[in-house]
């Protein structure tokens, strides 16, 4: 089964990047836009953005992820339950006498070895 873990910033991570963001943003208004031009106002986009999603972080209830955490379930308990299916079936097929001796435990080791 596979999980996917979305993790926000903390809120003082989001109030903190809320205010350097404004900054930036004023930053980019009285200084880099009538020095740069076109420039100017590309980092002054990139400025909002940045204040905004750490905004949104820091006051609102719905988040912005800022990381996903993808979780790769093995099995766990499934593996252990079908390895022990396994095993008392292979051991089933030796009593009947379907198997030898050494083909069984050939079989338990390679069962035991996936556990």
């Amino acid at each position: 089964m596979r999980r996917n873990i979305k993790v926000k910033p903390g809120k003082s991570q989001s109030v903190l990047g809320f205010i350097v963001g404004l900054i930036f943003v004023g930053i980019g208004l009285f200084v880099v836009i009538p020095t740069f031009g076109p420039f100017g106002i590309f980092w002054t986009l990139i400025a909002v953005a940045i204040a905004v999603a750490n905004g949104v972080n820091a006051f609102g209830k719905n988040g912005v992820a800022s990381h996903e955490i993808v979780v790769e379930d093995d099995g766990g308990e499934e593996t252990q339950s079908s390895s022990a299916r396994r095993l008392e079936e292979a051991r089933s097929l030796y009593e009947q006498g379907l198997i030898s001796r050494e083909e069984y435990e050939a079989k338990r080791q390679e069962i035991l070895k996936d556990l």
